[in-house]
């Protein structure tokens, strides 16, 4: 089969299909064909002609985290959900969205933001914007779908007190491989029935089939927002103040940290949102409430703005390697002094940053740090996270490791020198659903972890 003649059965199924180019790479790997359906209908008789045809298919929405995971081990259909994209239902007054996977978050925040409404995520991006969430900084890029956000299950300041995508979802309409629509969930909160297929496709990176449409539950969008910002000079300073923000009765939205280089201070901010009056005084309240949890000398710059710090919701944006580390957030001391630890021994100085507070923070390494040195420094993290040097065995056995360390984006050659996923525990019973959902593996292959 060549890219030069579309099989009938594609062009019979969608009214918009191409050959590919080279631009329409998957980590390297150029398909042959890309259909972009304008329906659920239409995806789910592209999906059928893919089945008869043998296609390896790779779901993309905006292409803006495509090539985050491991490369596919066949991609022969890119489909696209470009064209899906209507906010199908706003029920203003139930609190609640209905959109189909290919809506641009931009435009998402625009609409529920007349309702003065949120979808209260804010995925990072390089640059500041306006998020889904509404949030001032740290939005999603402009190209960024909600398929896109749900299928990568990223999340930016806001998870600490919103959580991530399968939190906010309460109802879901995929494509599975064969082209059957399944749905499950509903259009109110208190509908919870099948709400776990969303949480099963929420970071599943496309590997369980074609996501159509998506229901959220909103949240109101705060009419003022402060944040108290600092800088610490050490990371057991950093974290106390951190763990205490997040811990307090303060109510915070999220609660971050910027740390560029081992040699340079460690910045945090804590989002306060509410209206006027009440987060004004929340905001002084936090500001003596940091004030006294570190000692004179090792804090500096405490203030509170409504504009955040230039480094909120960057959550280490690089063209380099970015390594996601994710741990129990009482352990986030450690955690640092391991990146730390991990970066000397490998030669690099990671740039560390994210939503430290919810157990989650980013590591950047340039593009040109040497692949074996990368590798380094991530098995050497991996190993620090899954040892019992601070955690006692009690402990560990009731919880499990530490933290756990995945490569999310890296050049050629470090993906091709280092483990991107590492160990995974249930890898067994992650098979064991793709299997059920995608019995020939054909979407996304060789994407997800453990190879799936």
């Amino acid at each position: 089969m060549t890219a030069d003649a579309i099989p009938a059965p594609l062009t019979s199924a969608c009214s918009e299909v191409r050959t590919a180019v080279k631009s329409d790479a998957v980590g390297g790997v150029v398909p042959s064909y890309v259909a972009a359906p304008a329906s659920t209908a239409e995806a789910s008789a592209v999906l059928r002609a893919a089945a008869e045809l043998g296609l390896a298919v790779v779901p993309r929405g905006g292409g803006t985290r495509l090539d985050w995971g491991a490369p596919p081990s066949r991609c022969d259909l890119i489909v696209e959900t470009r064209l899906m994209d209507a906010v199908l239902e706003h029920a203003a007054g139930d609190l609640v969205a209905r959109v189909q996977a290919g809506v641009r978050l931009d435009r998402l925040a625009e609409v529920l933001g007349r309702a003065d409404q949120r979808l209260a995520l804010d995925p990072p991006a390089g640059a500041s914007g306006t998020s889904a969430g509404g949030a001032p900084a740290g939005g999603a890029p402009a190209g960024g779908t909600v398929g896109g956000l749900i299928a990568a299950g990223v999340a930016g300041p806001l998870r600490l007190r919103f959580g991530t995508p399968r939190d906010l979802l309460i109802g879901i309409t995929m494509i599975r491989a064969d082209g059957t629509v399944a749905r499950a969930g509903g259009k109110v909160v208190k509908n919870v029935a099948g709400y776990d297929l969303g949480k099963l496709l929420a970071g599943s990176s496309g590997t369980l089939g074609l996501l159509a449409e998506a229901t959220f539950r909103l949240h109101p969008r705060p009419p003022a927002a402060i944040y108290v910002s600092l800088a610490c000079a050490d990371a057991a300073t950093a974290a106390a103040a951190l763990l205490t923000a997040a811990g307090s009765a303060l109510a915070p939205s999220a609660a971050e940290l910027d740390w560029p280089g081992q040699d340079a201070p460690l910045n945090l901010a804590v989002l306060l949102e509410g209206d006027a009056e009440g987060v004004a005084e929340r905001a002084t309240r936090m500001s003596d409430l940091l004030a006294g949890e570190t000692s004179v000398g090792r804090l500096t710059g405490l203030r509170a703005s409504s504009e955040p710090p230039p480094w909120w919701g960057r959550a280490a944006a690089t063209g380099g390697t970015a390594v996601r580390i994710a741990f129990w957030a009482g352990q986030l001391a450690g955690v640092l002094r391991a990146i730390r630890a991990a970066g000397t021994q490998a030669g690099l100085d990671p740039a560390v940053s994210g939503s430290a507070a919810a157990g989650v923070v980013h590591a950047a390494l340039p593009a040109d740090a040497p692949a074996t040195a990368v590798a380094q420094f991530v098995t050497g993290l991996r190993d620090a996270l899954g040892s019992d040097s601070e955690v006692e065995a009690a402990v560990r056995s009731a919880t499990g490791p530490r933290g756990s360390v995945v490569v999310l984006h890296a050049p050629p050659a470090v993906r091709d020198t280092v483990d991107l996923w590492g160990p995974v525990a249930a890898v067994a019973l992650m098979r064991a659903i793709k299997d059920q959902f995608d019995p020939d593996h054909r979407m996304a292959p060789g994407r997800f972890a453990g190879g799936i």
